[in-house]
C-alpha cells in the first residue's frame, strides 16, 4: 500500500503523497469536488497506485505524469549545470519524501539532489474554519559548494469545458515556450488565458502576486509576495501559465512530450537566489478553494 497523508478541517480535504515526489494528489472542498487533475490511469481515487513506481531520469517523453501539485528549483533546462534537467528527475521529482504530520499540518521533505544541490520542504498547513491552507516552501543547499536557484511550484488542474485562469497584474506577457503554438490571452482583471487547445506556456514578469483558476463551479486562488526588486527565471516570470492537450503523436521538439488530457499548469516561482552551503531560500504560497466563479 502507498502512504498517503490526509489533512481534513471539515472544509477542505488534501491528499499527499509522499512517495510521488511529496506531490499534493487530491484537493476537495466540504462539497467533494475534486480541484486537481489528477492521472487516473495511474492512480486510484484512494491515490493508491495502479502500478509500480520507479524514480527515473530522462526526457520529458520518459516523465510519467501523476498530475497535483509539486515543487521543482528553476529555470528548468538541458544546456548546464545551472538549470534543472526535468522532469523526470529521480529525487526532486519522482523520489520518495519523508514526511511528519500532525492534526493540520504536513511537511514532506525530498531527498538531498547531488545534481542541484538542493533538498526541498513542502510544509502543508489548513487554516482553521476555511477552505484554504497556506503552502510554504523551502530550498535547502545541502552541497559543498555555492548554488543559485528559484522554487517553483506548479499545480496541475483539468482544462476540459469552460474556465480559465487569471493573473493579477498589468497585461505583460511573455511567450515563453511553443509546441503547438502559445495560449491566447485578453485583459481581464489583470490577464485571462481561457482553456483552448494548444500545447505552449506564457510568463508574467509583471504579476502582483494572485492568480485563480476557475472552471467546474469552483475557484482555485493562490496569493503569495513579490519581490519587486530581485531577479526572477524565465525571462523575469514570476507566474506562468502551461496547457497542453492530446496529441496525435509526440511532441519530438519538446523531448517527445505526449500530453495525456487537457491539463492547465499555474505555476509560481520565487526568486533566484544564490545560496551558500547550508542556506535556504523560501516561498509561502496561501491557497483557497471557493464555490463561486470570478467575475
Amino acid at each position: 500500500m502507498t502512504e498517503v497523508v490526509w489533512l481534513d478541517n471539515g472544509l477542505l480535504r488534501l491528499g499527499l503523497v509522499p512517495a510521488l515526489g511529496g506531490r499534493l494528489l487530491s484537493l476537495s472542498g466540504a462539497d467533494g469536488r475534486e480541484v486537481l487533475w489528477r492521472n487516473d490511469k495511474l492512480l486510484t481515487d484512494e491515490l493508491q497506485l495502479r502500478r509500480e513506481h520507479r524514480p527515473v531520469s530522462g526526457s520529458l517523453g520518459d516523465w510519467v505524469n501523476y498530475g497535483g501539485d509539486k515543487t521543482w528549483p528553476a529555470p528548468q533546462g538541458w544546456d548546464h549545470d545551472g538549470q534543472w534537467a526535468g522532469p523526470p528527475d529521480p529525487v526532486l521529482d519522482s523520489g520518495p519524501y519523508s514526511a511528519e504530520v500532525s492534526a493540520e499540518v504536513a511537511t514532506l521533505t525530498s531527498g538531498d539532489d547531488p545534481r542541484t544541490g538542493l533538498r526541498l520542504t513542502r510544509r502543508f498547513e489548513l487554516r482553521p474554519g476555511r477552505g484554504a491552507y497556506r503552502l510554504r516552501l523551502t530550498a535547502r543547499n545541502t552541497s559543498d559548494r555555492t548554488v543559485r536557484w528559484a522554487l517553483w511550484n506548479v499545480t496541475q488542474l483539468a482544462a476540459d469545458g469552460d474556465g480559465g485562469t487569471y493573473v493579477g497584474g498589468p497585461p505583460e506577457v511573455t511567450e515563453l515556450l511553443s509546441g503547438t503554438g502559445f495560449p491566447r490571452w485578453e485583459a481581464n482583471r489583470g490577464v485571462y488565458i481561457p482553456h483552448q487547445d494548444v500545447v505552449g506556456k506564457l510568463g508574467f514578469p509583471a504579476a502582483t502576486g494572485w492568480l485563480a483558476h476557475t472552471g467546474g463551479g469552483v475557484t482555485y486562488t493562490q496569493r503569495f509576495t513579490v519581490d519587486a526588486d530581485a531577479e526572477y527565471p524565465d525571462e523575469g516570470s514570476r507566474v506562468e501559465v502551461w496547457m497542453e492537450y492530446p496529441l496525435p503523436s509526440p511532441l519530438a521538439e519538446l523531448g517527445d512530450l505526449d500530453p495525456p488530457a487537457r491539463i492547465v499548469e499555474i505555476e509560481v516561482l520565487g526568486p533566484l537566489t544564490t545560496l551558500e552551503p547550508g542556506a535556504t531560500a523560501t516561498l509561502e504560497l496561501d491557497c483557497t478553494v471557493t464555490a463561486e466563479e470570478v467575475s
